[in-house]
């Protein structure tokens, strides 16, 4: 059972690391095409036309590897996580046939629609349907979360003689006070990640000379989104994401930042390696009494440090669970720097001319990806050893019946598929690129 146990969470880990690279490409991507369409409903300047169509091209591709992704994350609550599903099946199984049926159609419908319906609808249906598509798209992330909060912070329920869970309170499932906080939270990562593709792809055609006109509106749009977003990741939202670890998962938090020890005006780590053996962080580098300031909104207030828990409470990967965190602020603290820098160069009217930012943006593609991962990460390790928080342990949700053996053989076919689907994919998303808005600017 250990292997089953290690082999069906390596699964779903690498499952669902890969899936999340698509939807936050699009849930960003559809709040761009909505922006672009709006604004050529306003201004009837085609080239905004012309760049919403160029990345609903991405989105659908990017909509389509999500969706072959996400198929299999489903089938692994059955087969690996038979026990999970059974007793959490009534709580969990509403939010994601919700998804499912509300959010993943509207989205899926109105995508066809916007794709090939334009000359048909006219101006104002045609951004209706982006409306639409930005609404399925956010809807979905909303309902995921929603399934992924509970577990986080279970509320509504009750559990049966028979150990399974039972909603007996459907608003408490959708007020729980852990769903806003990391539903923006999420929502305005994803953003961060479209407005480095959006940007970089801007950067592309000035560095190549090609498409100019498009690339300087993609670099106006990714600096403007991107300055907001990648602000917003840090304050309000992850500010208030972090507040309800500390109310909720204490323990979380002292793993978070490496405190083994309970301190009054506890520093904040930049930089550090936790030691497991000693309990203590080494070459650490902090900045004294801001962990207090930042929790608790006091300088000398007390933070609990790993040692006032009981050990069976402590996450199961400690080290795991501090790099991630500390890889999602320290490379969300660079975009900051990056956007700011961006706004300042379109200000001062160079940003075309300064190749070297060109350069940055173009190769920060990738590293968005990177800190959505590593948030990802951040909050699934941080909730472990539980699947439910405080209530239900991993251990108790694996599959009786399901062999370790199967479970390594089905991820090894899930990792060399994926591979191939990748290459297929940025293969086409290479091809549009490369080909540009700009050559159907030319027919009009």
């Amino acid at each position: 059972m250990d292997d089953a146990l290690l082999y069906g969470r390596l699964q779903f880990a690498f499952t669902i690391t890969y899936h999340y690279l698509f939807p936050q490409l699009t849930m960003g991507l559809a709040l761009i095409i909505v922006l672009y369409k709006g604004l050529y409903l306003k201004t009837n300047t085609l080239i905004y036309n012309e760049s919403a169509k160029f990345w609903a091209k991405i989105f659908a591709i990017n909509f389509g590897m999500g969706v072959v992704t996400g198929i299999p994350m489903e089938f692994q609550f059955g087969t690996n996580w038979a026990q999970f599903s059974e007793k959490t099946g009534n709580i969990i199984g509403q939010t994601l046939a919700m998804e499912g049926m509300f959010s993943f159609f509207l989205e899926s419908s109105f995508l066809g629609l916007f794709l090939f319906g334009e000359k048909l609808l006219g101006k104002k249906l045609h951004f209706l349907t982006a409306v639409l598509i930005f609404i399925g798209t956010w809807a979905s992330g909303y309902l995921i979360i929603a399934t992924h909060s509970w577990m986080q912070n279970p509320v509504g329920h009750e559990i049966l003689a028979n150990g399974k869970f039972v909603l007996n309170n459907f608003a408490d499932l959708f007020g729980n006070p852990w769903l806003l906080p990391s539903f923006f939270h999420n929502q305005m990562a994803s953003l961060v990640t479209t407005s480095f593709v959006v940007g970089g792809t801007g950067a592309f055609y000035l560095l190549n000379k090609k498409h100019k006109q498009f690339g300087y509106l993609f670099l106006k749009t990714a600096l403007i989104t991107g300055l907001i977003s990648t602000l917003s990741v840090a304050f309000p939202t992850g500010d208030l994401l972090a507040k309800q670890v500390a109310l909720k998962q204490p323990v979380t938090l002292a793993a978070m930042e490496g405190l083994f020890e309970s301190e009054e005006g506890a520093p904040i780590v930049l930089i550090g390696q936790p030691n497991m053996k000693e309990q203590r962080l080494d070459n650490k580098i902090e900045v004294p009494k801001v962990l207090s300031f930042l929790t608790y909104e006091r300088w000398n207030a007390e933070i609990k440090g790993l040692n006032d828990f009981p050990k069976e409470e402590w996450p199961t990967n400690i080290p795991g669970l501090y790099y991630s965190y500390h890889i999602m602020v320290g490379l969300g603290t660079i975009f900051i720097g990056i956007m700011f820098l961006g706004i300042w160069l379109l200000w001062k009217k160079k940003l075309e001319i300064q190749r070297w930012f060109l350069w940055i943006l173009l190769f920060a593609i990738p590293f968005p990806y990177i800190a959505n991962t590593a948030g990802w990460y951040t909050s699934e390790l941080g909730r472990q050893p539980y699947l439910v928080y405080g209530l239900f342990k991993t251990t108790d949700g694996v599959s009786e019946n399901v062999s370790s053996g199967n479970t390594l053989f089905t991820l090894l076919g899930f990792v060399g598929l994926y591979l191939i689907l990748g290459f297929i994919m940025l293969i086409l998303v290479g091809k549009i690129v490369h080909k540009g808005p700009e050559s159907t600017l030319k027919t009009h």
